[in-house]
């Protein structure tokens, strides 16, 4: 862990800011879409290795340096055996549901900072998080991946409706469209929302204050709601197997190659309206 303990350390595509000893940063930085892939999971692997084991350690907010992008799709340009090959983590689990398994139960407060696109896996990250916290004009969280042909993977059937309700999570999970920060908090998939101008002021303010606390005290009443919460593992251990099974699919495929050909995994209109595109294609 030597290189993520020193301060502000730069990794290809995750950067970890120690704000005191007890409140870090972790700053996703992999532009222009922070497209999350199979080269970035030993870097969270890493991360929230870091965040499990650290005595000190009280609170974590995840953010974006990306502008328009918290956090968005797998790498669908990756090969899947490069996905595949990666051993379950000590969970059990696959590598990504590992990691966010691991991170929702790690007894250090874990936020969302969410200003652009938290799409697949960037939505998938924040709901493994403890709070979100959003940028009601700038936010846009989302599951595209029905639309597309492709199960989700990492674990949001089981988190979305015991956050926001069967109804609603259907909503979110099957119509793939785009969820704005202000619709986000009304159907519960954030915290709150707020101008994105006041966003950043209240995330720093809100860890500020919980990094004053006890860490007992944090971890043990945690624990509690963790119990009352969170999905069990066997919850979360299929969707993985089956998404990817889905992604192979000829449907699937067939999906994502016409949004490739509109310009998919690329800057530009159909990633900043990624909902819009999906509803497009057709039956």
């Amino acid at each position: 862990m030597t290189e993520i303990s020193r301060t502000a350390t730069k990794l290809s595509q995750i950067r970890l800011s120690r704000r005191s000893p007890h409140y870090w940063r972790v700053t996703l930085d992999h532009p222009p879409l922070n497209i999350f892939g199979p080269a970035t999971i030993p870097q969270l692997d890493e991360v929230v290795t870091a965040i499990e084991i650290d005595k000190d350690l009280r609170v974590v907010v995840f953010d974006s340096a990306v502008e328009g992008f918290f956090m968005t799709h797998y790498d669908f340009l990756a090969k899947v055996e490069d996905t595949i090959r990666l051993p379950p983590g000590p969970t059990g689990l696959q590598p990504l549901p590992d990691m966010l398994v691991r991170l929702s139960r790690a007894p250090v407060v874990s936020i969302a900072s969410i200003r652009g696109r938290a799409t697949g896996v960037g939505s998938e990250l924040a709901l493994a998080c403890d709070m979100r916290f959003a940028s009601r004009e700038k936010a846009i969280l989302s599951h595209f991946e029905v639309g597309a042909g492709v199960v989700p993977g990492g674990g949001p059937m089981a988190r979305l409706p015991r956050l926001m309700g069967r109804g609603r999570a259907m909503e979110v999970l099957l119509g793939a469209d785009d969820i704005p920060g202000e619709l986000a908090e009304r159907y519960g998939y954030v915290n709150r929302s707020f101008p994105d101008s006041e966003l950043d002021a209240f995330v720093e303010s809100f860890a500020t204050r919980i990094a004053s606390v006890d860490k007992r005290a944090i971890s043990e009443t945690k624990r509690f709601v963790d119990v009352a919460s969170l999905p069990p593992d066997y919850e979360l251990a299929p969707e993985w197997d089956v998404c990817l099974a889905s992604i192979m699919r000829p449907p699937a495929q067939e999906r994502i190659g016409r949004l490739m050909e509109r310009g998919f995994h690329k800057p530009g209109d159909v990633e900043n309206r990624l909902g819009y595109y999906v509803g497009q294609l057709g039956g």
